[in-house]
């Protein structure tokens, strides 16, 4: 089987149930309630059962993860400093909103798309590297960007950190990675018999539920809201980062194939909806925001195959 041939079936049918849950959106064939309680489930059920599953059953890598973890987020440093600088100067647009802008372009849409490309390509040679970067994302990257936001204008205050703090504290995805590590280390497993069909059946549901659920999420953002800083920041994100962590990756840290090819795939995922949430949120570059995550999203089928080549997926 030839290299394109290879990577057609790792990505068109990922985002052919995004289309069809695009399409179930659009038709009205299910209800935009319908749309966020799937969505609901995958957060808070079937993606930390499969995190628990992978980190109780996985092996875990030898050595220190820290040139994988400077390897991306050195990466997305580049990106957000130069994406927020340059909406700034050259867009004129406010504190607030350049750095939506810098988060953005630098924010990947991991759990919807990620996890389900990341496996499809690797299957369980991905699955340690790719949790270990999501237990460390989410918090970093939400934290630096409400940090930068608060800061902005008034100055971080006591009860905007107490209120990150809490909301990282209750996020199901780093609760599911605790819960696995500490059964990790204590030696539990989760054996076989009936137990272990029901973790596996919510477990697999993951995949399909997910990239259903972002097909009709899609359907409601729109994208002709602000065209020209959208394209700036779905080119940062699509191009730039997975870029800048491909040369980190390769020839300064001179990771491992899997470990290089894991941190590529995770930077070249469209714009985050965390970004949406976090631009609704601050009132501040909304239409820029909706139309970076539908662009990406639709664009990101030609990117990330792109990068699979480069990588030699196939």
């Amino acid at each position: 089987m030839s290299q394109i041939a290879r990577i057609a079936e790792i990505v068109l049918p990922v985002f052919g149930v995004i289309a069809l849950g695009y399409f179930a959106a659009w038709s009205k064939l299910l209800s935009e309630r319908a749309g966020e309680g799937l969505n609901d489930y995958v957060f808070l059920i079937a993606i930390p059962v499969m995190i628990v599953k992978t980190l109780l059953g996985a092996g875990l890598p030898e050595g220190s993860p820290w040139g994988y973890w400077l390897s991306y987020f050195i990466g997305v440093a580049i990106v957000w400093s130069l994406a927020q600088l340059i909406a700034w100067k050259l867009y004129a647009r406010p504190g607030r909103e350049a750095v939506i802008v810098g988060f953005s372009s630098s924010q990947s849409n991991v759990v919807l798309i990620g996890i389900p490309l990341v496996l499809t390509a690797y299957g369980e040679a991905g699955a340690v590297p790719l949790f270990l970067l999501i237990a460390v994302h989410l918090p970093l990257m939400m934290t630096a960007a409400m940090v930068m936001i608060e800061s902005s204008e008034t100055g971080v205050t006591r009860e905007a950190l107490m209120k990150l703090l809490r909301n990282l504290a209750l996020n199901p995805l780093l609760i599911a990675f605790a819960i696995g590590a500490a059964g990790r280390l204590s030696g539990m497993t989760l054996g076989s018999g009936a137990f272990r069909q029901f973790v596996d059946l919510i477990a697999a549901s993951s995949v399909p539920c997910a990239l259903f659920a972002m097909g009709m999420a899609l359907r409601k953002y729109g994208i002709f809201g602000d065209v020209k800083l959208s394209s700036f920041v779905v080119a940062s994100k699509l191009l730039l980062l997975p870029l800048a962590v491909w040369l980190l990756a390769k020839y300064i840290f001179v990771l491992s194939p899997v470990w290089t090819g894991v941190a590529v795939i995770f930077a070249s995922m469209p714009v985050g909806i965390n970004s949406y949430l976090l631009a609704a949120r601050y009132k501040t570059g909304v239409a820029t925001v909706a139309g970076a995550v539908t662009l990406s999203t639709a664009l990101s089928l030609f990117t990330v195959s792109f990068w699979l080549f480069v990588l030699g997926i196939g």
